[in-house]
């Protein structure tokens, strides 16, 4: 349990530098590497939980870990949020501007062709 839970914990750190950083291609390495360290780790504890409770160690720093965890993802949402901002602003979705390419509102397309 020890060395699958250090194995979390550099994966956290690792995944960490890399956000402060902004290297996609690391970002990408090191949550895949977490996810498998993650997957691991929940085996070996709940395995080791069926034999009797955890060592209270082990149970501290598993918490600490998930907070970690927590920590990532919501700065992962809030950069991906972000950049979906970003985006929308580059390249804005045509369907929802009211004008045509030529600055003119273009009425037939939203409430059908009015005639006189």
């Amino acid at each position: 349990m020890e060395a699958s839970l250090a194995r979390v914990e550099s994966q956290l750190a690792s995944l960490g530098e890399a956000l402060r950083a902004g290297d996609s291609l690391a970002i990408d390495t090191h949550a895949r590497e977490l996810h498998g360290a993650l997957i691991r780790a929940v085996d070996h504890f709940a395995r080791a939980a069926r034999s009797g409770p955890l060592p209270p160690e082990l149970r501290s720093r598993l918490v600490k870990a998930n907070g970690a965890v927590a920590v990532q993802r919501q700065s992962l949402a809030r950069a991906t949020a972000a950049l979906g901002r970003a985006m929308d602003v580059l390249m804005p979705d045509d369907r929802a501007c009211p004008y045509s390419s030529l600055g003119t509102a273009d009425r037939s397309a939203r409430h059908g062709v009015i005639q006189a």
